[in-house]
């Protein structure tokens, strides 16, 4: 009978322990389904849609290597030219000459005159058929000479340069005279980039005057510190943003190229310049400071997400990664090399992930919302 009432409560107490531990069991599955609901965020795909959510399935693919520094955008010197004085006296806007103006090759742009005025040389006019009238008789006399072996070919030649060259700026004076002096045209077409006189600035003969620039191709200086000059001989290519806009362009598609790099770092500083030549599009404006990313070697199995996939809080990193079809997950990320448009992943997701990469801020919101009840998949 004792050994019968022992073995009823055995029995009893083991099927009391095994429903505790039962219960323990449900209990801390509860508890995880109840956490992992807690960090899925929902977002139904109709509401997703409407905010512009883009969604793209990240695998390892090609990247390059990436020198992040600044630079500035400057006018291509092949596309300068610089209008000078061709004689000296007194300046005269022969209409209005502002920056920015557009011009045609032979618009007249200024008048210089002498007249009135005690100039060392006299007329330029007067001075230049003086000239010209000398260098053609010594050019005549050389003629006579050669032919009896008293000067050598080369005197010739010298002579019938000089000739050639005094009677070209004497009919270039006497053409472009006009009643109140000389006039200046321009001797190709373009913008005025810059006016180096003003209305009645006396100036000499070979004096600057105004520089045109045609604003078809420009510079991208990019400074970089000495101490990546051995990456130097790898940069392929560039992109830039500059400081009036977001809009990130790529010299490759501007039909750039990279035109010459230094070979030490400048005078009192520690960068090296590295000079891109691109097709100006319209919209890159000359002397504008820009952000610079230099496009370096390739690499490979490199897990990249575009720049509008991130989100940052308190200096970390975070991207939302889609797990069905209205739930989103936040994943801590970390950065590797970025090239303005896209960024390296070192870690935090893995091939085949679908990350967010237009509307991670709407996902961000929406994951702060307490109206967005709590996502279970119990449907």
């Amino acid at each position: 009978m004792k050994d019968g009432v022992v073995f009823f409560l055995s029995a009893v107490l083991l099927t009391v322990l095994a429903g505790c531990g039962h219960h323990d069991e449900h209990h801390e599955h509860d508890e995880a389904a109840e956490h992992h609901a807690h960090d899925e965020i929902v977002f139904e795909p109709e509401k997703a849609k409407a905010a512009g959510v883009v969604v793209e399935e990240i695998m390892p693919s090609t990247f390059h290597g990436v020198i992040h520094t600044s630079g500035k955008v400057t006018a291509a010197s092949c596309d300068e030219t610089t209008v000078v004085a061709t004689i000296s006296g007194r300046v005269s806007y022969k209409s209005h000459v502002s920056e920015g103006l557009k011009v045609a090759n032979g618009t007249a742009l200024f008048t210089i005159t002498s007249a009135g005025m005690q100039v060392a040389d006299g007329d330029p006019v007067q001075r230049a058929r003086i000239d010209f009238e000398k260098a053609e008789r010594d050019y005549h006399r050389a003629q006579q000479l050669i032919n009896d072996r008293i000067i050598s070919q080369k005197d010739l030649e010298v002579a019938k340069a000089e000739y050639e060259a005094t009677k070209l700026t004497y009919n270039s004076v006497q053409h472009t005279r006009s009643a109140g002096g000389v006039i200046v045209t321009a001797p190709r077409g373009g913008y005025v980039k810059q006016c180096l006189v003003s209305e009645g600035d006396y100036v000499e003969a070979g004096q600057p005057l105004l520089i045109l620039t045609q604003n078809q191709h420009l510079y991208l200086r990019a400074e970089v510190p000495e101490r990546r000059f051995n990456e130097l001989n790898n940069i392929k290519s560039a992109k830039f943003r500059t400081s009036y806009s977001d809009k990130l362009y790529d010299i490759t598609d501007m039909g750039g190229h990279i035109q010459s790099y230094g070979r030490s770092a400048e005078l009192n500083n520690s960068y090296i310049p590295v000079i891109f030549e691109f097709n100006n599009t319209g919209d890159v404006v000359q002397g504008s400071y820009a952000e610079i990313y230099l496009i370096t070697s390739e690499r490979e199995h490199v897990m990249s997400v575009p720049m509008t996939a991130l989100t940052e809080e308190q200096g970390l990193h975070y991207v939302y990664i889609q797990v069905d079809e209205e739930g989103y997950r936040k994943q801590e990320v970390t950065l590797g090399e970025r090239d303005g448009d896209r960024v390296e992943i070192c870690s935090g997701i893995e091939s085949g992930d679908k990350v967010v990469v237009k509307g991670a801020i709407q996902v961000k919101l929406a994951s702060a919302s307490n109206v967005i009840p709590a996502h279970t998949h119990n449907h």
